[in-house]
């Protein structure tokens, strides 16, 4: 017998988008949050004890980010859906969330209009992202150009993690132990980024990262 309601997980580091999602999601009788949990590394710990129909994480999580967190859900979970939400450009993202495993992704600002209708889009084995961003990768399935709005499009997803950190003011160690990775790895993408994104020195860079963090 199919479950009256879908027990969902909410995954953010901001109480209060916790609580407006959950809110939202209370409106609808298809719903239940069964778990608020405000980091990757909690989720990665509690998923597996929770009776999780999906989950709806946001990108820009404190220490490991959203994507990393889908790639780790994925090597032992492979029937949980998952909506991802950000506030950052869906060009940047949606594309790398779905990569990693995602089954949608939605901005943030648009996240309590759409919301019921993305969940119910993945629940029945479907992908949700917005009208733009399927016709771009409509356009790349067929081989067309499409244009690159954002030299971030042309970074990594480890290198896009590291820009994200840079912009949240830790340090080379800092995010060396976020990323499990060594210090002289850190700065290897750090040189990287600021080839990518045709930046003159690490000034530059981390005004750039934190102009983007908190823009």
């Amino acid at each position: 017998m199919e479950k009256t309601k879908r027990n969902i997980v909410l995954v953010d580091d901001h109480p209060l988008i916790r609580k407006g999602i959950a809110l939202t999601l209370s409106e609808s009788d298809r719903y239940s949050v069964i778990a608020q949990l405000s980091s990757a590394e909690e989720a990665l710990a509690r998923l597996p004890g929770l009776d999780a129909d999906g989950a709806i994480i946001d990108i820009s999580l404190t220490g490991m980010n959203g994507i990393e967190l889908v790639k780790h859900i994925r090597t032992t979970n492979s029937k949980l859906k998952i909506l991802m939400v950000s506030r950052h450009d869906e060009d940047i993202y949606a594309e790398r969330a779905l990569r990693a495993g995602a089954n949608g992704y939605i901005m943030k600002h648009v996240a309590s209009e759409m919301l019921a209708e993305a969940l119910e889009k993945i629940f029945k084995d479907g992908i949700y992202v917005s009208d733009s961003v399927s016709a771009k990768m409509l356009q790349q399935a067929m081989g067309q150009k499409t244009t690159t709005e954002s030299p971030l499009e042309l970074l990594s997803d480890r290198e896009l993690e590291v820009f994200e950190q840079i912009g949240r003011g830790f340090s080379n160690k800092d995010i060396a132990l976020k990323m499990h990775v060594s210090p002289k790895t850190v700065e290897t993408y750090k040189t990287r980024i600021k080839e990518k994104m045709n930046l003159s020195g690490s000034h530059e860079l981390t005004r750039e990262a934190i102009q983007w963090v908190h823009d």
